[in-house]
């Protein structure tokens, strides 16, 4: 497995001899009057599979946990697609984001970015970028 720390920018498709391809965004302040909307949440998730070209497998779940802390409580999120899944959970406190792609079809990472961008407007994303291979 290789790491790639990105700040922002996309890597080229690295090989068609990889696996898997996953993209861990870690996104600080978010507009919180979004993430903190479940149907923002659910139009974010069905934007993203369509704008990395994947397939979806279902509804994306969506639901609000860790109410009793103030510094975890958020809702979380997973979409199953046909490659495998986007995940993420959403801090109410302050706004931050933790979101996963991963997929053995590769996808466009700039596109994913711009999406969370569009909906979620970040002061700062931290990308990192893993292709797996066992």
């Amino acid at each position: 497995m290789k790491a790639y720390n990105l700040n922002t920018q996309a890597p080229e498709r690295l090989s068609d001899a990889y696996w898997g391809y996953h993209l861990i965004l870690d996104c600080q302040q978010c507009d919180t009057s979004k993430i903190t909307h479940a149907d923002t949440i659910r139009a974010f998730a069905k934007r993203l599979v369509s704008k990395i070209n994947m397939k979806a497998f279902g509804e994306p779940i969506v639901e609000h946990f860790a109410t009793e802390s103030l510094k975890t409580g958020g809702y979380s999120l997973v979409q199953l697609i046909e490659t495998s899944s986007i995940t993420g959970h959403f801090i109410d406190a302050n706004g931050d984001a933790y979101l996963d792609i991963f997929s053995c079809q590769y996808f466009d990472t700039n596109e994913a970015q711009q999406v969370v961008r569009d909906f979620f407007n970040p002061s700062q994303i931290k990308v990192t970028y893993l292709t797996r291979q066992a």
